[in-house]
């Protein structure tokens, strides 16, 4: 098992190393596809291995002696590890097959798949990885993949600049993220994973909340939340089929999956869960006020996954570990979906705006009906993927809601056992999980005034999904043709994968319900289902007044507050950008007129007090005799005058 999850690591990896060394001399299209179609088919293996058979597989590489605590390189499956492998492998497959299409006029295809490869393999170390810095490995690599990917037109300023945005600001979450993992380890005596679950019940309070408030910073620079997310959006510079990797399966998504890998850890700390929730909420009604009001599809639809990604955080927040994650695949397959989706319609109209579409139905059926499909899995139609996971997350949030932020009763799973307090703690097994050591009762506590708050937000993202998620699909598909020129539906190497994203998009939900703790209750499902509608039905009655206006437009002034994402971009160049450059351009000028000139200095004083000595030294014959006749003269007169 652990050699066919090392297998599943190293093909996109292969793929990756061949492409930037073969170049153009090798079948590109092959090259990137196959080793991914391969560790595809072994991440299923993998999967359903784990499921007919659960528990836990670790498995040792190699042992890195430090001098202090060894590195062990190594691999960790479990149900976890097994469905986000797959998750990223088939959402990876259908990115890169894709692309063959949509990059077949790019000179820098070659490159272009290799980063794929690499982004992809990253992502799978961090999934199986059963060490925290191995897993660290992978976690910057995809980092510097996207600093690539993102600006893979880098001739164009804008691209560039949201590269090194994106670079720079996950890297200022990291820092923190780096710092909490060494933590942990030294609290631990190591940095394997399941050796940090089995300890985290014997480490003090104050290490615990250390290590886990310097993971979160981790956590929210990668998968975009308040105050870190701004970057996400203008990652939208990159090609449509990096959006589509970026925010369905990998870099955005290492940060949820990484707190539910490690979720004992922020268990114990419900001040960090408390924190989690909060900066949840923000993300997600914030993101979701900011979507509706986008007049760019690619960015209607960013604003939407650091929406989804708090509803994640949300989840984990109210100890609905199963729920998020659930979630998090879910959502991984119709986010792909719209993305894709959105490269077809994109490719056709040759533009990313909103109001230059329309009527799109009739010429790119397949485009609509794949994004119909994916349109009512991101809003929570009933049936559809998303509404199975997102209401497993709201039904927990209501629990906690109404037992006054109590989740001890709710924890989703059943795997988060716990032992009285004992001396010695005997050893705690949660089904399918490692063993973890418990001082005392682990149960979660929120205060009622956050839990509520979590409750009420996702309720209302509810209906502002729905909202412009309707806004997005009419301007798109209904209405009278505004583009410049006739549209016509995608290849077929581009709407195949779009087709083969829909299925689990519309299925994915149904195989949650044989766990009890994902299954919709009546309750938060009747509720949303009213938000849904709703949202859908305002946005609706405003289009149908005038289909060829923005159905929006009846915002009025606070409309550009929600296009700017509350002037928070804007915020940051004010107290961050700004002062930052005006010291820059500070050190600049101290260093020409101040270091500078005094190195300059010195080297003119040398330059002159060398041209003075060479004036002796100067290699002249006839220089050096009259020097010596006058020399002769000097000495003869001292002679005669002082004799």
């Amino acid at each position: 098992m652990i050699v066919l999850a090392a297998l599943v690591i190293l093909l996109p990896f292969a793929g990756a190393f061949a492409g930037m060394l073969g170049g153009r001399r090798l079948p590109q299209p092959w090259v990137a596809c196959v080793p991914v179609a391969v560790s595809t088919v072994l991440a299923a293996v993998v999967a359903f291995t784990v499921w007919r058979s659960p528990g836990e597989r670790v498995g040792t590489l190699t042992l890195i002696r430090t001098g202090t605590l060894p590195i062990r390189v190594g691999l960790q499956v479990d149900g976890l590890s097994g469905l986000v492998g797959i998750m990223v492998c088939c959402v990876a497959l259908a990115v890169q097959v894709y692309s063959v299409a949509y990059m077949s006029d790019d000179r820098r295809y070659t490159s272009y798949a290799a980063f794929v490869s690499l982004f992809t393999a990253a992502m799978l170390l961090v999934v199986f990885a059963g060490d925290l810095l191995l897993l660290y490995v992978g976690w910057e690599v995809m980092g510097v993949c996207s600093y690539f990917l993102i600006g893979h037109h880098w001739e164009d300023r804008a691209n560039s600049r949201a590269a090194v945005k994106a670079f720079l600001v996950t890297r200022l979450g990291d820092v923190g993220f780096l710092f909490g993992i060494f933590v942990l380890g030294v609290a631990a005596k190591s940095f394997t994973i399941s050796v940090v679950l089995l300890h985290v019940g014997g480490m003090s309070h104050t290490t615990l909340t250390v290590a886990a408030f310097l993971l979160l910073c981790g956590v929210v620079g990668k998968s975009a939340q308040f105050p870190l997310h701004t970057w996400l959006p203008d990652a939208m510079a990159g090609p449509t089929p990096i959006s589509a990797l970026i925010h369905a399966a990998t870099m955005v998504a290492a940060g949820i999956y990484f707190v539910a890998r490690v979720y004992a850890v922020f268990w114990l700390v419900p001040a960090a869960l408390t924190v989690l929730g909060l900066v949840a909420v923000v993300s997600m009604v914030g993101s979701a006020l900011a979507a509706l009001a986008q007049d760019d599809l690619k960015r209607v639809l960013a604003y939407s996954t650091i929406s989804q990604l708090a509803v994640m955080a949300a989840g984990l927040a109210v100890g609905a570990r199963s729920a998020a994650v659930f979630h998090l695949v879910t959502h991984a397959a119709f986010k792909a979906l719209l993305f894709l989706a959105a490269g077809c319609v994109i490719h056709a109209t040759t533009t990313n705006m909103l109001a230059r579409y329309g009527g799109l139905r009739r010429t790119m059926p397949i485009t609509f009906w794949t994004m119909t499909a994916g349109f009512a899995a991101l809003v929570g139609v009933p049936g559809f993927s998303g509404w199975f996971s997102k209401d497993a997350v709201i039904g927990a949030a209501q629990h906690g809601a109404l037992h006054n932020g109590d989740y001890a009763g709710h924890v989703q799973g059943g795997w988060f056992a716990y032992a009285p307090v004992q001396t010695p703690p005997s050893p705690v097994r949660p089904p399918g999980g490692a063993v973890w050591y418990f001082r005392a009762d682990p149960g979660l506590h929120l205060p009622s005034g956050v839990a509520w708050t979590i409750y009420l937000a996702l309720l209302l993202t509810i209906g502002l999904t729905a909202a412009y998620s309707t806004r997005a699909w009419l301007m798109t598909f209904f209405g009278e043709p505004r583009a410049d020129a006739p549209a016509h539906e995608a290849p077929k190497l581009m709407t195949w994968p779009v087709m083969a994203l829909t299925v689990p998009a519309v299925i994915l939900g149904f195989f949650g319900l044989g766990a009890h703790e994902l299954r919709p209750e009546l309750e938060p499902s009747l509720l949303g289902i009213v938000l849904v509608a709703a949202g859908f039905g305002l946005v609706w009655l405003a289009w149908n007044r005038d289909p060829a206006a923005d159905p929006v437009r009846a915002l009025g002034p606070v409309r550009p507050v929600f296009a700017k994402a509350f002037y928070l971009d804007e915020l940051y160049a004010f107290v961050i950008v700004r002062p930052v450059r005006t010291l820059a351009r500070g050190v600049a000028v101290f260093d020409r007129i101040g270091i500078d000139a005094a190195v300059v200095g010195t080297a003119r004083g040398a330059r002159r007090l060398g041209s003075a000595l060479r004036i002796p030294q100067n290699g002249n014959a006839q220089s050096y005799l009259t020097a010596l006749l006058g020399g002769v003269v000097v000495i003869t007169a001292l002679v005669v005058i002082f004799q």
